[in-house]
């Protein structure tokens, strides 16, 4: 169920990548809340990834599901 959600909100969050030419994929979301992704495209080699990361993704994932703790590139 908490992988059902976090991948409803990745949709959201998602055109906004690609409008950039980046996504992401969805590797895994552990019992304690920790989501790893895999940036692709732009956002793989972008120098920013990390600051999207956090402050983009994590922090609407977070807004969106309470029970993520936090994301991870992997």
């Amino acid at each position: 169920m908490l992988r059902e959600q976090v991948e409803q909100a990745l949709d959201r969050i998602r055109p906004a990548l690609q409008q950039d030419g980046g996504d992401l994929e969805l590797l895994d979301v552990t019992d304690d809340g920790v989501v790893k992704v895999k940036l692709t495209g732009a956002c793989g080699s972008c120098p920013m990834s990390q600051m999207t990361l956090k402050m983009g993704i994590e922090q609407r994932l977070r807004e969106e599901v309470p029970e993520v703790s936090t994301v991870e590139a992997v």
